[in-house]
């Protein structure tokens, strides 16, 4: 295991898909050829050149699609950044433990940011849409696994949260990290 880096982790409200920076993280299904949500936004705004690096993924080493956990890059299209990194976070259960997979999406996002030379990466609230995971625990996971495993390159992680409740619940939680 590396050493990480002093990472400066910062907090926005507002749309993902209009952040400038190297790499955005895409909440994406395990197709990788768009849906709902982040996903879908990333995709209309990103424009076809996503879903077409996307598809190229599906007819080599993807061809069943990407498992949860995994990361992958793509081009951004016409986001303002240089990568998009598709990860497939966990459908939350109430009788199972899945927080190792969704410790898993950030870890392996910024594993593929990092090797592509990434110093800023955004990262949506992972699985805590249409996937059900609690908000709460959703933003310890994510903020605990980012200041532990975040490193050189990456400088800056920035949370994008579409909404004053998921600010509040990652502001706690970074809070909490001290």
């Amino acid at each position: 295991m590396r050493t990480p880096s002093a990472v400066t982790v910062t907090l926005v409200r507002g749309d993902i898909t209009q952040q400038s920076v190297d790499a955005i993280v895409n909440a994406a299904n395990s197709s990788l050829l768009g849906g709902g949500g982040v996903d879908g936004a990333i995709h209309r705004r990103g424009g076809p050149e996503i879903l077409a690096a996307c598809r190229e993924l599906r007819a080599s080493q993807y061809g069943k699609g990407l498992r949860t956990g995994q990361a992958v890059a793509t081009t951004a299209g016409k986001l303002d950044a240089q990568w998009v990194i598709h990860t497939v976070g966990p459908v939350w259960s109430s009788t199972e433990d899945r927080s190792a997979l969704l410790a898993s999406c950030y870890r392996e996002s910024l594993r593929v940011a990092a090797e592509l030379g990434a110093r800023t990466v955004a990262f949506p609230a992972i699985s805590t849409g249409i996937y059900g995971w609690p908000l709460d625990d959703g933003a310890r996971i994510a903020v605990r696994t980012v200041l532990a495993e975040a490193g050189a390159p990456v400088e800056e992680v920035r949370f994008v949260l579409f909404d004053a409740h998921a600010y509040a619940e990652f502001e706690e939680a970074l809070a909490a990290q001290g």
